[in-house]
């Protein structure tokens, strides 16, 4: 699946960020810990070098738990970087973050500096909530569609810590394409730029295989579907969503269950795990190599032609 959304403030957003870079201590990349790799922005890794970075999995409460932790232990093997998984049914842990901040970047008691932190996450993320209970008030949008903060902002917490917060930003290119279907499913892009039925089929496929029990117990199965398409066949006629002739509206049933998904009605559920995104990487070099072989072959071949005129 290939995401053609990137509004034009993400990109500004973007320039911006670059020329804050060189004035931040730490970076804070809020990630959605359904999908901690796919909500990652490959921007962030190549721009931070040595800055510290935390790392904070938001939503956690609709993820799988022991993935979580899978997720933080394997995330935290990165020389400078640390995690902690948060969700807004627990403000107090939520508010840990400035204390870690401060630990992360020790203040010289000589000349106490404020640290500069740099708020990053892709749409959607819960970003702008976080930013409101560390602040203690209202000083970012918050919404439950993407793209709702279209500017930066600089907020003062406590402890000295001092916040630069960005709008919601995803990458021109998300190069692996099972990412960019998570993203989709999660609901990090507007809606209106995806289609309901290929995007619940990628999530159906998956589900099968990694969640069947819930599947049957929120949709009171009797027994397991053998494909996507006919457990969005089954969800379709079990909750009414019908068309002429009794045939099944795929695109109502499609909505249906992502919207079960991304409302934690089919209970915890983590989306990618490290050996999975470690395998569609080495999936995604082989790929990104061929195509550089071929693109180096049509060059050579339109040479050799120029040269036969």
């Amino acid at each position: 699946m290939q995401i053609q959304w990137y509004p034009g403030h993400m990109h500004k957003a973007a320039k911006e960020v670059r020329k804050r870079l060189p004035s931040i201590d730490l970076i804070i990349e809020v990630l959605d810990a359904r999908i901690p790799f796919s909500s990652e922005n490959p921007m962030i890794h190549e721009l931070r070098q040595d800055k510290p970075c935390i790392k904070v999995l938001s939503k956690s409460d609709l993820a799988d738990a022991d993935m979580t932790a899978t997720w933080q232990a394997y995330m935290e093997q990165e020389r400078g970087v640390k995690t902690l998984a948060i969700t807004t049914q627990a403000p107090d842990k939520m508010r840990q973050l400035t204390a870690l901040c401060a630990k992360m970047v020790p203040r010289q008691q000589s000349n106490p500096k404020p640290v500069n932190a740099l708020i990053m996450g892709i749409p959607n993320v819960g970003k702008s909530t976080l930013i409101n209970t560390l602040a203690g008030r209202s000083v970012a949008k918050t919404g439950n569609e993407p793209a709702v903060t279209k500017s930066q902002q600089r907020i003062e917490l406590a402890d000295g810590i001092v916040l630069f917060d960005t709008p919601g930003m995803l990458w021109p290119n998300v190069e692996n394409r099972n990412s960019g279907y998570r993203l989709a499913v999660t609901g990090a892009i507007k809606d209106t730029a995806m289609e309901y039925e290929d995007v619940a089929w990628f999530a159906a496929e998956y589900l099968l295989q990694a969640y069947p029990q819930r599947l049957q117990s929120r949709y009171e199965l009797d027994a397991l579907p053998d494909s996507e398409n006919e457990l969005l066949d089954v969800i379709g006629r079990k909750r009414g969503c019908l068309m002429g002739g009794g045939h099944v509206d795929f695109d109502k049933a499609a909505r249906l269950l992502l919207m079960d998904l991304r409302g934690g009605k089919l209970g915890p559920i983590t989306l990618e795990t490290p050996a999975m995104m470690e395998q569609e990487i080495k999936a995604m070099l082989r790929l990104r190599e061929e195509k550089k072989v071929l693109r180096e072959a049509k060059k050579a071949a339109r040479k050799k032609k120029a040269k036969r005129r």
